[in-house]
């Protein structure tokens, strides 16, 4: 072969390192920036990356293992959303300043987990060094409808003073679950005893109030509060208390105070729903 032959060998091969060189940067800038967008605006961009690379490759097969590479990462996603309860529903970036070793964006990101919807502000500052790059949220803002809850107030103020987003995201993430139990516990109540169950503030509301149709004024009302505490923590709280009519309450008076502790008992012991259905089910 003439020197020529080699030389178009040698463009050929150079020219497919570059592409690959191309094709790596652009999935590691999907992994990196992917967990700001909704799943969907995920799923259009990959599909948009993979028409993209078609059409640079100009023939030219791209690497099996990068193609593995995104529907592991469309996978991954899916399965963390499903499990989180996680939706990103928009992300902007700003930067606002750029060294050689120092990035300053601002970022603005909205989202719900489950049912409750979440925005955050924040600041983040990226510092290179020869080791490592380290990173820092600041002039975080968090705003949530969490309505009267004052517990989530006070743990949204101090992930907001400490700027510790890791622990707001794993923290709400739990918080959001048991609130999204309350509400599907609540409404299956509500629509197998529609007769004994009233959710007075809706299925948002913390409690319901459970009423004897053949006893005029006797009515028990579950409280289910979920306490989130500054550390983000949460628990929930159940309890219970009594509306009865004064004739009632004056020939029955030990076995009436003795029902909030009897309920408390039944769910440690039985569980939540079971210890509701057992009320239930001694009003009808």
């Amino acid at each position: 072969m003439d020197n020529n032959v080699y030389q178009v060998y040698e463009d050929e091969i150079q020219a497919l390192e570059e592409e690959i060189k191309l094709l790596t940067e652009k999935y590691e800038d999907i992994q990196q920036e992917s967990t700001f967008f909704s799943e969907e605006e995920i799923l259009k961009s990959i599909k948009s990356f993979q028409r993209e690379t078609q059409g640079e490759s100009k023939g030219h097969e791209s690497p099996s293992d990068l193609k593995a590479q995104l529907e592991s990462l469309e996978t991954d996603l899916s399965f963390l959303m499903k499990l989180t309860g996680f939706q990103f529903t928009s992300h902007s970036k700003k930067t606002m300043e750029k060294t050689r070793d120092r990035t300053v964006q601002k970022h603005r990101l909205s989202g719900n987990c489950h049912s409750l919807s979440f925005q955050l502000e924040f600041q983040l500052l990226e510092v290179q060094s020869k080791e490592k790059v380290s990173s820092v949220i600041s002039d975080l803002n968090i705003v949530m409808e969490s309505g009267e809850d004052s517990g989530m107030s006070k743990f949204l103020s101090s992930v907001e003073e400490r700027g510790n987003l890791a622990t707001f995201f794993r923290s709400l993430s739990t918080y959001a679950e048991w609130f999204e139990h309350r509400r599907r516990t609540f409404l299956h109540f509500k629509a197998k005893y529609p007769e004994v169950v009233t959710l007075p503030e809706g299925l948002q509301g913390d409690h319901i109030i459970l009423r004897n149709p053949k006893v005029p004024g006797f009515e028990l009302m579950i409280v289910w509060k979920i306490h989130l505490d500054e550390e983000g923590t949460t628990t929930p709280v159940l309890d219970l208390l009594t509306k009865v009519p004064e004739q009632v309450l004056e020939q029955k008076m030990t076995r009436v105070e003795s029902v909030p502790a009897r309920f408390r008992s039944m769910v440690l012991l039985l569980g939540i729903e079971a210890a509701l259905e057992n009320l239930v089910k001694v009003l009808e």
